[in-house]
């Protein structure tokens, strides 16, 4: 199977780089699959699991939006933030789940903003099914 570049990127440097078969990542427009020779587009990324296939097995990353640039022989994705499994902290996404779940219900009592909430919850959520432990 043909191969090509991808490369998770964060504010805080390189997550991933390798060559690989495919990519699927959670667009704004729902999950897309990209594989060499792949017509080059920009799109801008939801919090989701990007699934890297490389070598037949699939490595899981947490990406928390972002863009994705694809061109035929390369896919880079600049998130916002993004976690190997082995990586993330999952006594602290937990954490942060159960905070963000409280917030929720606060919010429609008080005063509190309902969707930087419910993002922390997203992105709590996506940690921890990535992470599968």
């Amino acid at each position: 199977m043909k191969t090509m570049q991808a490369n998770v990127v964060t504010p805080d440097g390189s997550v991933f780089e390798g060559q690989v078969e495919m990519v699927v990542a959670k667009t704004l427009d729902g999950e897309m699959g990209i594989m060499a020779n792949h017509l080059p587009l920009v799109s801008p990324l939801s919090i989701g699991a990007v699934r890297i296939k490389k070598d037949s097995k699939v490595q899981l990353i947490a990406v928390s939006g972002g863009l994705m640039e694809v061109r035929p022989d390369e896919v880079n994705i600049l998130a916002e933030s993004a976690e190997l499994p082995s990586d993330i902290d999952v006594a602290r996404a937990r954490a942060a789940k159960e905070r963000a779940e409280r917030r929720l219900e606060q919010a429609k009592k008080d005063n509190i903003d309902f969707k930087r909430a419910e993002l922390a919850l997203k992105r709590a959520i996506n940690r921890l099914e990535v992470s599968d432990r």
